[in-house]
């Protein structure tokens, strides 16, 4: 009987990961972060990602973000801020309409350092407006009611000094990072895992406020009906530059 058990128990298994329908694809995404001092306890956030499909050819997303940033301690940060977003048809799992999102978020971020290690760990929490488009019977769009959704997004990121043995100016370093995306509340579909994002990157630390990486992204996408997935084979280029404004009069 066990071995009947066994055999329903793996072969529901099987049906299981057999329904699953991944898409394997190639992108490039261009960023520009920076966090511009205001003072001792608030700086800016400011934020630019040129998201592209298929290498540089098609659009994948459009996003900008901006928000406030507060030390509560020198490795100890709160911000809020707000999204906006545009994602388009891409790929071989294609949405229907492209359409622009309105997001708020809030983030805590923590630092601690560990011989040459430097562990960040981020939470971010994010209520999103979303525009819904409706197929007619012609083949036509039209606009809906907006979706309402809720996402928690938790990253671990290690940094780590190549070329010196402190994060210094010119100093060549390792940034590995893990972020996973959950949604919670309604409207989340059948899955709770919305996205996880593995990165790679080699970057050059010119000095404190200015750095350029460039790495191995891979988005890995659980679509709504729990059933399409994406694996995004991302070359990712980010360039940080801060700016300091608690100085100029």
């Amino acid at each position: 009987m066990k071995w009947i058990f066994a055999f329903v128990f793996l072969f529901g298994l099987q049906q299981v990961f057999a329904q699953k329908i991944i898409s394997n694809q190639n992108h490039a995404w261009v960023s520009y972060l920076g966090n511009h001092k205001l003072s001792d306890k608030f700086s800016l956030h400011t934020e630019y990602q040129w998201r592209r499909a298929n290498g540089f050819e098609n659009w994948q997303q459009s996003l900008a973000r901006v928000g406030l940033d507060y030390n509560l301690l020198p490795n100890l940060s709160v911000t809020a801020g707000y999204g906006w977003i545009v994602t388009y048809p891409y790929g071989d799992q294609p949405i229907a309409h492209t359409f622009n999102e309105h997001r708020i978020w809030q983030q805590l971020n923590a630092k601690a350092k560990y011989g040459r290690f430097e562990l960040q760990h981020r939470y971010r929490l994010e209520q999103r407006f979303l525009e819904n488009y409706i197929k007619n019977q012609d083949g036509t769009f039209s606009k809906g009611t907006d979706l309402f959704r809720q996402r928690v997004r938790y990253r671990a990121m290690v940094l780590l000094p190549l070329s010196r043995k402190e994060m210094l100016d010119n100093t060549l370093f390792l940034n590995v990072n893990d972020e996973v995306f959950l949604g919670f509340g309604k409207g989340i579909g059948k899955n709770i895992l919305d996205q996880n994002r593995m990165n790679f990157a080699l970057g050059w630390r010119f000095n404190k406020n200015f750095n350029v990486q460039v790495g191995y992204l891979n988005q890995f996408v659980v679509k709504s009906d729990g059933i399409k997935e994406e694996r995004n084979h991302t070359l990712l280029v980010s360039t940080v530059y801060n700016l300091d404004f608690s100085k100029r009069k």
